[in-house]
């Protein structure tokens, strides 16, 4: 018993090599994952074999294709096909660009996706939010209608720099880098950004020819208000009607899941529907926009189109991040989101890589800013995807509507697609993803309202620069600004929690037990020992006054959570 008394000292553990502990923390930082693993003890041919298949994931999963997944895959592209046809045109018009390019734009990346990305459900397509970006920042510089040349070169070198940026976060192994857009900034910013699309498709909506370029409430409202006089009815009416019957079926297909692909289906028949009654009623001619012609034909190159020594090529830099970051961050998380579905791992980094070579091809090939949109994506993972030939299915029957079908969107309202585009963005709009945030944990829906009140009241760019600086700003206060809490003992059991979240937690008599809710280190240990004094006096206080048994040990749990 004497011995058990007996203080013992602990050896220092010996010094380990610096380059062993530099090594050690880059590959925990980098390769967390081991992606090397696969390639110990194998010869060099089965290496060469493995490293095409890990660059080129189509390499590894194609030989065990079976028929069963393509009659599957084949639906499924058909499905997402007649989905991305009109939204494509859609989100081409709202990014100032020529409709023909949001076709574009669904055939070259899609091939590229297939072979290099790692998701199953992922479905290729341009998306609203990249689109307003290049509106609101390409926009500001350049007016795209008068002068769109430049606005289309400038849209091309924005979508390149994207695809190199996305490129070198995945070699880099930066992925980690799009994480730090929390969920509270994400559905912040997506539904402002959501809410100014809604409005600027008043223009179309109302039949408006002068428009704003800004992206903020007040000048859109205000650009609507002061035109009341050349408000035209015709096309009001049509766009209620149409947009009341795509919220009509996609409420049904939310109450009844297994007919999905009614609301899949109907942006064409809307688009169909109205082509038809314009063409049958001469709607044009009494105030109806129409998109009018549409060059037949497959992409064609546009990397002589690449503006690098454009006096507006800082513009296109900065844009390519801003949309390339947005990109990587809702196509990354969709990608995730499915794959826990089918409970299988997608790697992030891989992603990346995938999502910027498809958008440098794309930037050659006349297509703007594409990744893995959510609305398209579901309709995918409906229709029973097994892979992502889908998304080559989706590319055939653009393919087929580049060559042979687009005189047919001749007549296509503009109105038709703004009530599309209406339709989508109302989905963004996450309201109840705030209220939950508002019950859990204030601080994220100040965060959150924040990048919606930048995104709404100033503008797209500002918003985003208010959404990760608050996510920055909260990161770094859980970190320097710890939380602290006492924990007692629950009655009958061996177990401490917060006495302030448990009331029948009770103290232990002599005792103060603090729990430290992060790693001690140099940024918060003066803040940690100014609270644990503070904790230490009121808990003297609390016993005096209570006569309880004074004060005699302060135990700290730094355990995690």
């Amino acid at each position: 018993m004497g011995d058990y008394h007996t203080p013992r000292g602990v050896a220092v553990p010996p010094p380990k090599p610096f380059f062993w502990a530099v090594r050690t923390a880059l590959k925990e930082t980098f390769f967390p994952d081991d992606p090397f693993r696969q390639f110990k003890n194998q010869p060099p041919s089965r290496k060469f074999v493995l490293g095409l298949q890990y660059l080129m994931p189509i390499l590894e999963w194609a030989p065990r294709y079976t028929f069963q997944f393509f009659k599957s895959d084949l639906v499924a592209g058909i499905t997402i096909a007649s989905l991305a046809v009109p939204q494509g045109i859609s989100y081409a018009n709202l990014a100032s660009l020529q409709p023909i390019v949001g076709l574009y734009s669904s055939f070259v990346p899609p091939l590229i996706y297939a072979m290099f990305g790692s998701s199953r459900d992922v479905a290729v397509g341009t998306v609203a939010v990249a689109s307003l970006l290049l509106t609101s920042m390409i926009g500001g510089v350049v007016h795209p209608y008068e002068n769109p040349k430049l606005y289309f070169q400038l849209a091309m070198t924005a979508t390149f720099f994207s695809g190199i940026l996305q490129t070198a976060l995945g070699l880099l192994r930066l992925g980690f880098i799009v994480d730090f857009l929390s969920h509270a900034t994400i559905v912040g910013f997506m539904g402002g950004a959501a809410t100014i699309v809604c409005l600027q498709q008043l223009k179309g909506m109302l039949g408006l020819v002068h428009f704003t370029r800004g992206t903020d409430m007040v000048s859109v409202l205000k650009s609507v208000f002061t035109q009341v006089h050349q408000w035209r009815w015709e096309s009001a009416v049509l766009g209620c009607l149409f947009l009341f019957f795509l919220l009509l079926t996609r409420y049904f297909s939310k109450r009844k899941p297994a007919f999905f692909w009614i609301n899949a289906m109907a942006p064409l028949m809307s688009v169909i529907l109205g082509s038809i009654l314009v063409y049958l009623t001469h709607a044009e001619n009494h105030g109806v926009q129409v998109i009018g012609y549409l060059k037949k034909g497959l992409n064609p190159p546009s990397l002589s189109d690449l503006a690098f020594g454009s006096p507006y090529l800082v513009t296109a830099i900065k844009t390519g991040a801003v949309t390339g970051i947005i990109a990587l961050a809702e196509g990354i998380a969709v990608g995730r989101t499915f794959s826990m579905f089918k409970n299988y791992h997608i790697d992030g980094n891989k992603e990346m890589i995938a999502f910027g070579l498809m958008n440098i091809a794309g930037s050659c090939t006349s297509c703007y800013l594409t990744t893995g949109p959510f609305s398209r994506t579901a309709v995918n993972f409906n229709a029973g995807c097994k892979s992502a030939v889908s998304n080559i299915v989706m590319a055939t029957a653009v393919m087929i509507t580049l060559l042979f079908l687009t005189p047919l969107f001749h007549y296509t309202p503009q109105v038709v697609l703004s009530s599309i585009i209406i339709a989508a963005m109302l989905g963004l709009i996450d309201y109840e993803a705030a209220i939950h945030l508002w019950k859990v944990d204030k601080f994220d829906f100040v965060v959150c309202m924040s990048a919606y009140i930048g995104v709404v009241f100033v503008s797209v760019e500002i918003g985003l620069i208010i959404a990760v600086t608050m996510s920055m700003l909260r990161l770094l206060l859980s970190i320097a600004r710890p939380r602290t809490y006492v924990l007692g003992n629950i009655p009958n059991t061996m177990t401490y929690r917060s006495i302030d979240q448990y009331p029948n937690a009770n103290n232990v008599p002599g005792m103060l037990i603090l729990h430290i809710d992060a790693p001690i280190y140099f940024a918060n240990s003066n803040y940690l020992r100014e609270r644990i004094t503070r904790w230490i006096y009121e808990e003297e206080d609390r016993v005096k006054s209570c006569g309880e048994a004074s004060l005699h040990y302060v135990i700290l749990d730094v355990s995690g959570k």
